[in-house]
């Protein structure tokens, strides 16, 4: 192979399949990182803006560090952190990269740190750096090298890149120049890079590698905790560590780092899921509150709250992760990703969804029941209480996100979430008696309408399918799990939406499970979940082990799993399915233990 062609494969990674990308994420941006140490795609400064690289989407823009010769790949994550390994054994040598955005974060600035080391034998590596503002329209632009870095500008952004004094610009092949470099190690030594990004011209120095590295590794073991006594420890301990990732300084947690990963290839599935999901929050508050009272519940109680405080009965389903509007979809002159389109934005911004005023109550309980929840954390509870009382009979997207209707997940979640912060010592007398009431007239209504002819919930008074968000109302508390219509349900779901191992949410116009769409792994753990609370351990441990098991080596999971090829499908990383994976490691412990 060329020169020339070997920086053009630096420059233009191809794409993988989702289960080989790894992330690195700071709380206000994340980097996926592939096989081959290329970076695919990051964003900055925040979750939501511009990509600074975009191969993921077909797109240009690289920042890789990948051996010469053959090799094979694998990798890892430092238990309890987002800190990356990846290791490549060569025909001659094994080289590693060890790396990470480091901590603690800063909204307008990030720091990337690389460090290339060789394990055994001489390594050979190439590096390139190639940052293409605005989805990889924008070549970068005043780049020069100063005392053994290279500053430039990408975008709006400001960079400098420290332990490239070898590095040459060459064409990208886009219009624009690359800094291109060829790195030697003896055995047993280590080459760091720095990368920094910044809003401002005038930002402060780059840090020294060994320092940042060593307070990263410190903040990501403060922040995560042990969890040693749960089910699955270690995948508990990322799932968290994932969680935290993903959530910015104002509390809010993205729904994944992604946007136009295919949920099915050629469908047309294709979304932004860059923003907070206030359901979503919801449910990773309320996975960490069953492991304890941790700061990612205070986190997701401080961005609910303040969105009902400033928007009370109007909440919108998602938001920024500084609160402010999710923008309209449009698409971006990129291939897309293979099989996929090219979409920024979410329609979501227009739509109604009732459950997530009872999400938000659940949240606030077990928050409460911790002892976490303030003053304004109560009116915020009385405003989602007072928006279900006034607005429980419109019809709404769904959880699902689709043509409104009288859905009966989202009135019963509503009448679980009543229910709990009933219970709390700050709801008592008048406003606990006000609620409880409410809660029976939801479920007493939904029941009447909403129940189908072999006794288990259907999806609407209208829609007689089934759906595995129907398992939610009992294990939430709306009715009781021993209440034969949770029972009928369940077996309801456990027979009819799976398919070896695995749990669809619903069945697609009376097609074959897997035709119209993958299995969703929330799913699955919400069936975990299910028989765990009817006390059949061996049912509960069999789904909660088949749904952790669809990851990658880097232990991350999508929103959907196509069963017959084994792959992940959606937007990468998906919290909830960390949320629920999570929970159940809690909730599983607690039953065995009980």
């Amino acid at each position: 192979m060329s020169a020339r062609s070997e920086t053009l494969e630096l420059l233009r990674p191809q794409a993988h399949t989702l289960r080989e990308y790894a992330l690195l994420a700071d709380g206000e941006r994340g980097i996926l990182v592939g096989p081959r140490g290329e970076f695919a795609w990051m964003c900055f400064p925040t979750w939501d803006a511009d990509a600074l690289v975009s191969s993921l989407l077909g797109g240009a823009g690289a920042y890789t560090i990948t051996p010469e010769g053959r090799f094979v790949w694998s990798g890892y994550y430092e238990t309890g952190t987002l800190i990356w390994r990846s290791t490549w054994t060569t025909e001659e040598s094994t080289v590693q990269c060890r790396e990470a955005l480091v901590l603690p974060s800063q909204p307008d600035r990030a720091v990337v740190v690389r460090r290339v080391i060789a394990l055994q034998g001489r390594a050979r590596v190439r590096i390139a750096l190639d940052l293409r503002a605005g989805f990889g329209a924008q070549a970068m632009r005043g780049l020069r090298e100063e005392s053994g870095e290279w500053i430039g500008r990408a975008g709006d952004a400001y960079f400098r890149w420290t332990g490239s004094a070898a590095a040459r610009p060459q064409r990208d092949g886009h219009g624009g120049r690359a800094l291109v470099m060829t790195l030697e190690l003896e055995e047993g030594t280590h080459h760091d890079l720095v990368l920094v990004l910044d809003c401002n011209k005038d930002a402060a120095d780059p840090p020294d590698p060994e320092h940042a590295l060593h307070r990263t590794e410190a903040e990501w073991h403060e922040r995560v905790p042990p969890l040693e006594e749960t089910v699955a420890a270690h995948d508990a301990r990322h799932a968290y560590a994932v969680l935290s990732g993903l959530t910015s300084k104002g509390g809010g947690m993205v729904a994944a780092a992604t946007t136009s990963l295919p949920e099915l290839s050629r469908r047309g599935r294709n979304f932004d899921y860059r923003y907070v999901w206030i359901r979503d929050q919801c449910y990773a508050g309320l996975a960490v509150a069953k492991a304890g009272p941790y700061p990612l519940l205070d986190d997701s109680v401080r961005f609910v709250r303040e969105r009902l405080l400033a928007d009370g009965p109007n909440l919108k389903p998602a938001y920024t992760t500084t609160g402010g509007n999710v923008p309209d979809e449009r698409e971006l002159d990129l291939p897309g990703y293979p099989g996929g389109a090219n979409i920024v934005g979410n329609w979501v911004n227009k739509q109604f969804q009732l459950d997530v005023f009872g999400e938000a109550l659940l949240l606030f309980s077990a928050a409460a029941g911790h002892g976490h929840l303030d003053e304004e954390g109560w009116r915020a509870a009385e405003i989602a209480a007072d928006a279900i009382a006034g607005r429980w009979e419109e019809r709404d997207a769904g959880i699902w996100e689709i043509e409104p209707a009288e859905w009966t997940h989202s009135r019963l979640i509503c009448a679980a979430g009543l229910r709990a912060i009933a219970e709390q010592q700050g709801a008592a007398g008048d406003r606990a008696t006000r609620w409880v009431a409410l809660a029976d007239r939801i479920v007493a209504d939904t029941a009447s309408r909403a129940v189908h002819s072999s006794g288990r919930w259907q999806r609407s008074p209208d829609d007689p399918g089934l759906d595995a968000a129907l398992l939610l109302p009992a294990i939430r508390g709306a009715i009781p799990a021993t209440d034969p219509r949770s029972v009928a349900t369940l077996q309801a779901i456990d027979q009819e939406l799976t398919q070896d191992g695995y749990v669809y949410r619903s069945r697609l116009e009376d097609r074959p499970l897997g035709e119209g769409e993958g299995a969703f792994l929330l799913c699955g753990f919400w069936l975990s979940l299910a028989w765990s609370q009817q006390g059949d351990g061996l049912a509960a441990a069999r789904w909660f082990e088949r749904s952790r098991a669809s990851c990658g080596p880097p232990g991350l999971f999508a929103e959907e799993f196509d069963v017959q090829q084994r792959q992940l499908q959606g937007n990468l990383p998906q919290a909830f399915v960390h949320a629920l994976l999570l929970e159940c490691a809690v909730e599983l412990t607690n039953a065995w233990q009980g």
